[in-house]
């Protein structure tokens, strides 16, 4: 029998209560998500990067209706419960963020987060007041909702040329404050911030790995107070650096002993 949606989010629910920091897997289609359900990992989330990258298109630059589907997608293709990376909400307004969180839960993903980034250069950043508002909005659909909906509320600062931790900490505690069920700072430069994040916190945070430099041990995530680790576009760019590195190979050398290295039998993933 295929599992429900509520025993999916049950299931995503406990796991930010467990004994260990646990692992989130970024797929970027059906096809990967099942790869990386053969592998043994637990949980399954989207990536706006991988997402708009399937798509032949930069982060950002993919319409809600696209994202949804891309969810609906991955969502279908395991028994894992699936968290959306759902970027501001695909709108400013408290109400589209609110509006998104249940138009991700219609497509079959059992939690997701809200960011407190505008998309706007001139201005990357929604004020505290307004980020928050924002939050509390998709607090409120996800409570609305007849299953246990994780939602994750994430500030940006260190993404968007704002590397302020006292700033990163007050949003976090803001969002917190306003129901958020996980909070998430990425881009945190050492482990002395992640702990500072985490002590300062009651809720579970999120800590993506995924940038060169500032990616750190499952251990060391762990004793820092970490309960979740997600890899974000991670995993599809080490696969889409395989593709180059096989391509170039037949290009520039005209051999094939990309052959000879890839010992993956993608097919007994499969249904």
């Amino acid at each position: 029998m295929p599992i429900s949606q509520q025993d999916k989010a049950n299931r995503f629910r406990d796991l930010h209560q467990g004994p260990n920091a646990f692992l989130v897997a970024n797929a970027w289609d059906a096809g990967s998500a099942r790869i990386l359900a053969g592998l043994g990992f637990t949980a399954l989330a989207t990536s706006s990067g991988a997402s708009a990258n399937v798509l032949g298109r930069r982060d950002g630059k993919v319409a809600r209706e696209e994202a949804l589907a891309h969810c609906k997608a991955i969502a279908a293709a395991t028994d894992l419960p699936l968290s959306a990376d759902l970027e501001k909400g695909f709108g400013d307004a408290p109400a589209d963020a609110a509006r998104t969180i249940l138009m991700a839960a219609e497509v079959g993903v059992v939690g997701g987060s809200i960011e407190d980034a505008t998309g706007n250069a001139g201005q990357p950043l929604y004020s505290l007041s307004q980020a928050t508002e924002r939050v509390a909005a998709a607090v409120e659909a996800a409570r609305s909702l007849p299953f246990a909906f994780t939602l994750t509320a994430r500030a940006e600062n260190y993404l968007r040329g704002n590397p302020d931790l006292d700033d990163t900490i007050a949003r976090l505690q803001a969002f917190e404050k306003a129901g958020a069920d996980v909070l998430f700072a990425p881009g945190l430069p050492d482990l002395a911030a992640v702990r500072a994040v985490c002590s300062a916190l009651a809720k579970p945070v999120n800590f993506m790995v995924g940038i060169k430099g500032k990616s750190f041990s499952v251990a060391e995530l762990q004793a820092a107070g970490v309960r979740r680790i997600s890899l974000a576009t991670s995993l599809y760019r080490a696969a889409m650096a395989g593709l180059a590195e096989a391509a170039r190979e037949v290009t520039e050398q005209g051999t094939f002993n990309y052959l000879d290295r890839n010992t993956l039998d993608v097919n007994k993933f499969m249904e």
